[in-house]
Parts: C-alpha cells; sequence; structure tokens
C-alpha cells in the first residue's frame, strides 16, 4: 500500500532515489518523507562538510503542533526547528521519521555547514580579544573561514607595505613622492597628474595610516575576495578607489593639498561587507566595555563619525579625507547591490547565513 502525502492528503508518495538513499517523495508539492535513520544516512553524504551526521537524534525545540498526519502510524505530526542554531522548520513523528518541504531541503542538506559556520561566527569574546582591542583599538572579527587562501588581498597588502617602505622613513623621498603620486584635486581638474586617481591608493601618510588601512583590508578583504573571486575583487576595490577620489575632487576640486591612502577604496569593502555578510560580527569598543555588533550598526558608526567630521573639520588644514571615505563607501554600497544577487548565488552558504532561520548570537 502507497503512503499518503502527509502534505498534500491525497496524492500518494513514490520511491525516490536521494543521494543513493530510497526515500519518499511527492510528486505534486515535491516534499520529501525520511523514515528513521535515513536523513541522518542522507546528510552524511551530501557536500556539506560532514561524513557523519547525527541529526535525528539532535532536532531543535519544539515548535507547534502540524495540522499533517504521519503517512505510516497516521499520528499527528510535531514541527519542530532543524537545529537550536539553524531554526528550519520540519514535521516529526517521534516513532517512524520526518517530513521535509521541498522549499526548505536545500537547507537542510546543508545544515551540518551552516551549524559548524555558526559556532566559529557564535563564538563569545574573550579576555584575550579584549586585551588586543585596548592595545591596538581594533576590532576582532568573528566570520566563516574563506574557502581558499585570498592571494589577492596577501598580494595588496605586500605591495601597500613595499611602497610605504621604500619611501616612509626618508623624507626627500617622501616629499617626491607626495609630489609625483599624490592626488590633487586642483591638478586633477587641470588635466594634470591624472595617475594620482590610482596611485593615491597605495600611499600612505605614516605608519599608523598603514597599520590602521592594512589592517581592515586583512580582516574584511579575505571574506570579499572569497565571495567575488581574485580578480572581480581587485576590480571592485579600485573602483571604489575612484568612487572616493571623485567625491574628495567634486566637493574640494581647488584644493592643492595632496591626497592619499587606501581608506576610500577600503571604505567601499565596508559597505560591500555590511550587505553581504550581515551574520558576521565585529567587537566594538566603549571606552573599556567590549561588545559584539553588526557590521551595520559598526560601519554605520564609521560613517556617522566622518560624515560629522565633513562639518567639524577644516578641509583647508589638512587632516583626514573624510569626503573621500564617504565617497568610497557609498560606491562600494552601489556596487554591493548591484552584485549581491551574484554573490548569493554563487556563494549557498552566505545566503543561508544571511537567512531569518541562522540564529547569530552578539
Amino acid at each position: 500500500m502507497r503512503l499518503a502525502c502527509p502534505s498534500c492528503k491525497t496524492h500518494p508518495l513514490d520511491e525516490y532515489e536521494f543521494h543513493n538513499e530510497s526515500v519518499d517523495q511527492c510528486h505534486q508539492c515535491g516534499g520529501l518523507w525520511f523514515d528513521s535513520g535515513e536523513l541522518n544516512k542522507v546528510l552524511s553524504v551530501v557536500d556539506n562538510d560532514d561524513d557523519n551526521v547525527n541529526i535525528e537524534q539532535q532536532f531543535g525545540e519544539f515548535v507547534h503542533m502540524s495540522e499533517r498526519d504521519c503517512p505510516h502510524c497516521s499520528s499527528k505530526l510535531a514541527c519542530h526547528h532543524l537545529m537550536d542554531e539553524f531554526q528550519v522548520e520540519v514535521d516529526l513523528c517521534a516513532q517512524c521519521g520526518v517530513w521535509i518541504d521541498r522549499d526548505e531541503l536545500d537547507k537542510v542538506k546543508q545544515s551540518p555547514l551552516v551549524k559548524a559556520s555558526l559556532q566559529g561566527i557564535n563564538k563569545k569574546l574573550s579576555v584575550k580579544s579584549w586585551i588586543f582591542q585596548i592595545l591596538s583599538q581594533m576590532p576582532a572579527e568573528y566570520n566563516i573561514k574563506p574557502k581558499s587562501r585570498p592571494w589577492m588581498t596577501y598580494s595588496l597588502l605586500l605591495l601597500n607595505i613595499i611602497i610605504f617602505m621604500a619611501y616612509g622613513f626618508e623624507p626627500q623621498a617622501t616629499e617626491f613622492v607626495y609630489s609625483a603620486f599624490a592626488l590633487r584635486s586642483n591638478l586633477i581638474m587641470e588635466g594634470q597628474n591624472l595617475w594620482g586617481l590610482w596611485t593615491h591608493m597605495y600611499l600612505h601618510g605614516g605608519m599608523m595610516h598603514l597599520v590602521g588601512n592594512m589592517y581592515f583590508l586583512y580582516i574584511i578583504g579575505d571574506n570579499l575576495e572569497d565571495a567575488l573571486g581574485r580578480w572581480r575583487f581587485l576590480a571592485l576595490y579600485t573602483v571604489c578607489g575612484f568612487g572616493a577620489a571623485g567625491l574628495q575632487i567634486a566637493m574640494d576640486p581647488t584644493s592643492p593639498i595632496p591626497m592619499m591612502g587606501a581608506s576610500g577604496a577600503i571604505a567601499g569593502l565596508f559597505a560591500m561587507y555590511l550587505l553581504w555578510f550581515r551574520h558576521a560580527s565585529l567587537s566594538f569598543m566603549f571606552i573599556v566595555y567590549q561588545k559584539k555588533v553588526s557590521p551595520l550598526i559598526f560601519f554605520m558608526i564609521w560613517l556617522a563619525t566622518n560624515i560629522y567630521g565633513v562639518y567639524v573639520s577644516d578641509a583647508s588644514m589638512g587632516g583626514v579625507a573624510y569626503w573621500a571615505h564617504i565617497g568610497g563607501f557609498f560606491a562600494g554600497l552601489a556596487l554591493a547591490f548591484r552584485y549581491k544577487q551574484q554573490v548569493m548565488d554563487a556563494n549557498p552558504l552566505l545566503k543561508l547565513l544571511n537567512s531569518s532561520e541562522a540564529q547569530i548570537v552578539r
């Protein structure tokens, strides 16, 4: 006798070969019924970085009683979270098995990988991270590990460091480099030193300027490069640098003050990061109190600081190029929206971690 679909009620379930395991499927609604033990076997052979899944012994909390009936014993199914960390809803019969709707199937298949990722993301702050942030004034990052080494990010780090080391400790060399390769709005407006639109991104005004920029490039560049691919990452990084230069020139077109730094390009990476890696956390330090916050909150505080800086600083005296930071950020935000769907389609784990079912602890 053929089993009836718990969802459609009237349509029968047919045998279906699913990752080398014979399960029951409704061809009308696409849902799958797994007898006890079958879901563990299927998830253990799916490409999800776990060869020994025991999810059936570790289902999450009870949500409510389902309106569906078990196809074997006809008792009411109970709706549970798949796991506490990843709250996809599935329907269980304690004796017979589990029913999974078609639109939840991909989430269930990747749930072991999501769980492993969330263990790192939800890691608690430690004394070590507190001491690091107190001493460095730099945030700690909590995010997934890249699938491959971020060689382009490493190359940008190395290039910036080598360039600074070549001139940064010799006053005459520094003066020459700034004169020849920094960006000056007035010269750009006159059609001169146009290469400064690009070369300014690889110059820095001092050791702390370099260290701060390179640290942020290091902690967020690896994930962005992993999501985009090396060459697209470099291309978008450069476009953000151009966006930073463009707004700085537009807002202060007659300035003869040299502008330099990767800050504008990295500000564009901030925008991409906050939109694509909403599940990540960065530590924020208020005097001595450390708190994990979302990238959105962290970079909105950063953006507000820069907008405030625009109004209280005197651009004629030099200092921080706030308009460049803002320009790079909004260039990155435009690119983030433009490529978001492509990035999510190419990186299913990102899409799952950005879903409402993934439980982020901060």
